[in-house]
């Protein structure tokens, strides 16, 4: 009795349709799957059998869906529902608290919506370049940047860093790394305080080694499936070993965190900057800046273009460096 019992359970589990959302096309066409989001008008729906696909919206006639998602819709201020329904050729009916009828063509941006405080979650990437050159000079050089986020409840762990080593006919010419990680207790659904530090150390530079650690408030604009936008200020302890000496002193630094997916989530567009204000007459700034594109091969590899500018004024003089960094990497 037990053994038919789990055979008709285990058959009706197989036989019952499993829970989907429902794309009705303009050429007749009905594709079923997760919508992932609606930006830039082409809908992003991830697919059992073809994996994600990108539609574009104005050839869609009608969807449904049976979970939350958030709508942005034109002249009006982001809304919630709880499922969306078929309805007439280039219409949807919105279902919350009230059942209306829209065109589809009036909504702009969809997206499940993400809770703010979430259990768990953990992003990240890693590049990497490898650039091996062999003229008059032979040289070999390679890259890694890396940063990775844990959140769960009302905490955020950031943790990044970066690798750099090149050598010139067999001998080392530069040979760097730097670590940060950063812990953050969210106060509200977007203040939350930062405490953190960091290292760096240079064979090859004047300042061989450098040590911050900083506390300060921060804001998040906001967080969700297209991107976020951090801004954190802080007050921060600075410890410089040179070729000849030590120095410490303080800084108050204003750094952000930009990131924004387009073109259907294939496309992400970065930016990250931190500005230090250091209180001592020999420096004025420092400015350690990055901007970068990465493209989307899958659901994990990316092909990555990042521009580096780190800055430094100070004695009525400003020195400034350049990095490119074109190459390949991982994302989760």
């Amino acid at each position: 009795m037990l053994l038919r019992t789990l055979l008709l359970s285990a058959f009706v589990g197989l036989v019952m349709p499993v829970s989907a959302d429902t794309v009705w096309l303009s050429n007749g066409d009905r594709l079923s799957g997760e919508i992932l989001l609606l930006d830039g008008g082409k809908l992003a729906l991830k697919t059992r059998y073809a994996g994600q696909v990108l539609i574009d919206w104005k050839d869609i006639d009608t969807l449904r869906s049976d979970k939350p998602l958030l709508l942005r819709r034109q002249g009006l201020d982001s809304e919630h529902s709880k499922q969306l329904a078929a309805a007439g050729k280039g219409m949807v009916r919105v279902i919350n608290a009230t059942t209306q009828t829209v065109p589809l063509a009036s909504i702009t941006r969809m997206v499940p919506p993400r809770p703010v405080l979430q259990d768990r979650l953990w992003e990240g990437n890693l590049d990497a370049k490898l650039d091996m050159e062999r003229k008059a000079d032979d040289s070999d050089e390679w890259k890694l940047k890396g940063n990775t986020r844990l959140e769960h409840g009302r905490w955020r762990h950031v943790l990044t860093g970066d690798l750099e080593y090149e050598t010139k006919n067999g001998t080392k010419v530069d040979d760097n790394w730097a670590l940060e990680y950063d812990l953050d207790r969210f106060l509200t659904e977007h203040w939350f305080w930062r405490v953190g530090g960091q290292q760096q150390e240079d064979q090859f530079e004047f300042v061989r080694r450098q040590r911050i650690v900083g506390t300060g408030p921060g804001y998040r604009f906001w967080d969700n499936e297209l991107g976020r936008f951090d801004l954190i200020g802080q007050f921060n302890r600075v410890h410089f070993e040179t070729t000849t000496r030590t120095l410490d002193f303080d800084t108050f630094s204003l750094e952000w965190d930009y990131k924004r997916l387009l073109w259907g989530t294939r496309l992400e567009f970065y930016s990250n900057a931190e500005l230090q204000i250091p209180e001592i007459a020999e420096i004025d700034y420092v400015l350690d800046s990055e901007i970068g594109l990465r493209y989307r091969l899958n659901s994990w590899a990316r092909l990555s273009l990042l521009y580096e500018l780190d800055q430094i004024r100070g004695l009525g003089g400003t020195s400034s460096e350049r990095h490119y960094l074109l190459g390949v990497g991982v994302g989760w």
